[in-house]
């Protein structure tokens, strides 16, 4: 007799999302439906305009409802977060869900001290001491690889590099250890070297903390190093999905191809499957 086992249930999960502005004649998202296991890095691919980061602030409770007429359902552990109240959603960012931007300037305070940003999550959501609250994000800073984490912690956004800010972005967002980290083109900004430490960092968050990942990018190529699986967006749509691996190599929707034909090589040429 064959029993079967049960199949648990995918920390995130969005079904047939759409979102339309009411400045715009077409839904920027316009049925999606994804899902992102424990554990697990997904990518999210795509041109500019195609949805994904609009998908993103979906999830993390950043969409303008007021100017927006949005369906579908978006859930976390079984909580429904699409059409849930603010207070449902202040419990939940942050503390559960991390969020990290493409630019770390344009989300960071330039009149505040690295070391008060990385807290300002435990500051919102947890009871500790200044002395704990200071401790854990000592220890997130040197999680992300930063060098003298003392120094950093003293310092202003403007004195770090643009790598070290990222760190720092993603030390402030994992400090409070999220289970679902969403990252909306981190190293978009960043030189190749810098580029690929940072994906090197988040390969070794996710092994060591299991944190979950929605890792979104217009490069397929970048996607490839870090996510196991990714789906692959046009025009608000998700055309194909499954193994990253399987879709670089046998990409099976024309705009996959296209975005693999558009990765740089070294020898200047275009990558090709």
């Amino acid at each position: 007799m064959n029993i079967a086992m049960p199949i648990s249930a995918p920390l995130l999960s969005i079904a047939d999302l759409r979102v339309k502005f009411h400045n715009r004649d077409r839904e920027a998202v316009a049925g999606a439906s994804l899902s992102v296991g424990r554990g697990e890095i997904v990518g999210l691919v795509g041109e500019s305009g195609s949805g994904k980061t609009v998908t993103a602030m979906s999830v993390a409770g950043l969409l303008p409802r007021k100017r927006c007429d949005y369906s579908g359902e978006i859930l976390l552990d079984g909580v429904e977060l699409l059409r849930a109240d603010r207070k449902i959603l202040r419990r939940v960012q942050g503390k559960r869900i991390g969020v990290v931007f493409q630019d770390p300037l344009s989300c960071m305070d330039p009149l505040m001290k690295v070391g008060a940003q990385v807290e300002e999550t435990l500051l919102l959501h947890t009871d500790l001491s200044k002395q704990e609250r200071k401790r854990l994000a000592l220890e997130a800073l040197e999680a992300v690889e930063l060098p003298d984490p003392e120094r950093v912690y003293a310092s202003y956004p403007h004195e770090l590099s643009g790598g070290m800010r990222q760190r720092a972005c993603i030390a402030a967002a994992t400090v409070i250890r999220p289970e679902l980290l969403l990252l909306d083109e981190p190293t978009t900004a960043l030189d190749v070297t810098v580029q690929a430490q940072i994906l090197e960092l988040l390969k070794k968050l996710n092994r060591e903390s299991g944190i979950s990942m929605l890792f979104i990018s217009h490069n397929l190529g970048v996607v490839r190093k870090l996510c196991g699986r990714a789906a692959v967006m046009q025009k608000g749509v998700i055309v194909e999905e499954g193994e990253t691996e399987r879709i670089f190599l046998r990409p099976r929707h024309p705009y996959t191809r296209r975005l693999i034909d558009a990765i740089p090589r070294r020898d200047g040429r275009r990558e090709s499957a």
